[in-house]
């Protein structure tokens, strides 16, 4: 995949949609967990959250997809965004410095995605501080 300054990602349990782009391309890669999990409801009486453990495979599989942009945008409708973050985090400090932002976005478009990305970074390049 061509480098490009940024990238967005969007997140569930279930896959992960990457996308780097410029003003004028976009580069689309998705991928799946190994071992895809269902929802768990928790019992009575039962041992255990309830919940299935993070699929550390998948978020590395992400994490080295996104590490030549320069700045990431995660989003995602659930807890797998923040969950990657801190993968990020434990696993590659160094690339963590390049997630500029974490949000909550439900199931969009891969259209709507990259449009809601484009206009992120516009506003976040204006709040930078400018080089001469």
């Amino acid at each position: 995949m061509p480098s490009h300054f940024h990238a967005v990602v969007w997140i569930d349990h279930r896959e992960a949609r990457v996308f780097h782009f410029n003003p004028t391309d976009i580069d689309r890669l998705v991928l799946h967990p190994h071992n895809p999990t269902r929802h768990i409801h928790h019992k009575a009486n039962s041992i255990g959250s309830g919940h299935a453990p993070e699929d550390q495979q998948f978020f590395h599989e992400v994490t080295a997809a996104i590490a030549d942009a320069k700045e990431v945008l995660i989003t995602g409708p659930a807890n797998a965004k923040t969950e990657l973050v801190k993968h990020i985090q434990h696993h590659d400090p160094t690339l963590a410095k390049i997630i500029v932002g974490v949000e909550t976005v439900d199931h969009p478009s891969d259209g709507d995605l990259v449009a809601h990305a484009r206009k992120y970074f516009k506003a976040a390049d204006r709040m930078r501080p400018q080089k001469n």
